[in-house]
């Protein structure tokens, strides 16, 4: 039987890549920090506990060998080189890298999107050829673009296939977008308010497409980068109707021309001035992708999950990761502000 070492294993992408692999026939070890189990992983999925920064730990969950690595969690060139160390007793790997190594070729890209003229113009769809930023330690973006690197250098030693998710979506995420809609229907607010006129689009990826991708890739093992996202992206406004329809309410949405009143008004975790739509050719014609979910169909299961989460707890302390990157989501003092204006 087939070998599968998943890193990261009781995450938002791991949790549904473990049982992909699982029911594609493949033995697989699940590790993770705390070596927690998904109630979905059938019996002969092995947890064990991981830490990702102990060299030693990693070589001796990858023993004697095994023939498919996984990773969720590789950050920077530090550990595209601890996997690549191991080359030997690893037959191929797939890496979730991002689409936010992408820039517009004119040095703008996610990362200067707060700034004066920093909005990145790409092309429409974006593909993998687009080119990426310089690679370091400074941000979370050149990390992963310096994780690529190392990894694709090293593809004669190591085939890697890079995976570069957009907005990733499902239960158990730590940056839940959809908690902007969630969390109002469930206050009981019915009017809202998005900016560039609620048509800002920035392609979605289902954490079981990405689940779907990777089984493909472990069947196909190869040195490459593919982009990974769903179907065809929804605007932010239709989001808000997909998240009104799933839980049964109606809502008003007022549109802005432009960009949004201030940063407590208007601005959702989606709300661009330009598209950002990814290419999904290369993944079809590679792997032979199909996408195994739309963003509406993954929708209600995100929903019943954002609400449990929320049940009985703060939003900060349900999704710390999601106020530190948008703390000023659910300001309704200043929305109910600029409607009386």
């Amino acid at each position: 039987m087939r070998r599968a070492v998943v890193i990261g294993a009781a995450g938002q992408i791991g949790r549904p890549a473990v049982e992909a692999l699982a029911r594609d026939g493949w033995e697989v070890t699940a590790a993770s920090r705390g070596a927690g189990r998904d109630e979905s992983w059938p019996d002969g999925v092995r947890a064990r506990r991981l830490d990702r920064e102990d060299d030693a730990a990693l070589s001796e969950l990858i023993g004697d060998g095994c023939d498919l690595v996984v990773d969720m969690v590789a950050y920077g060139a530090r550990h595209a080189r601890q996997l690549t160390a191991l080359a030997d007793r690893i037959g191929s790997a797939v890496v979730v890298s991002s689409v936010m190594v992408y820039e517009d070729g004119q040095g703008r890209g996610f990362e200067t999107m707060s700034e004066p003229d920093g909005c990145p113009r790409y092309p429409v769809p974006i593909p993998e050829d687009q080119p990426t930023i310089a690679p370091g330690d400074a941000t979370y973006s050149t990390g992963k673009a310096a994780l690529e690197r190392e990894l694709l250098a090293a593809g004669d030693r190591l085939p890697t296939t890079v995976l570069r998710p957009g907005a990733v979506h499902g239960p158990h995420s730590p940056l839940p977008r959809e908690l902007y809609f969630v969390k109002r229907n469930l206050d009981g607010r019915r009017r809202r308010v998005l900016a560039f006129r609620g048509e800002s689009r920035f392609h979605p990826s289902a954490a079981r497409n990405l689940a779907e991708l990777i089984r493909l890739a472990a069947a196909r093992p190869g040195s490459r980068v593919l982009n990974a996202c769903d179907p065809q992206p929804p605007t932010v406004s239709e989001i808000g109707a997909a998240v009104d329809a799933v839980m049964g309410v109606e809502t008003e949405t007022v549109l802005v021309d432009g960009p949004a009143p201030s940063p407590s008004v208007g601005s959702s975790p989606w709300s661009a001035e330009l598209p950002v739509v990814f290419d999904m050719a290369a993944a079809e014609r590679e792997l032979g992708y199909r996408p195994v979910v739309s963003y509406p169909d993954a929708l209600p299961e995100t929903v019943e999950w954002l609400t449990r989460r929320l049940s009985g707890q703060d939003w900060k302390e349900a999704f710390p990761t999601l106020a530190r990157v948008y703390p000023d989501l659910f300001d309704y003092a200043a929305e109910d502000a600029w409607f009386a204006a």
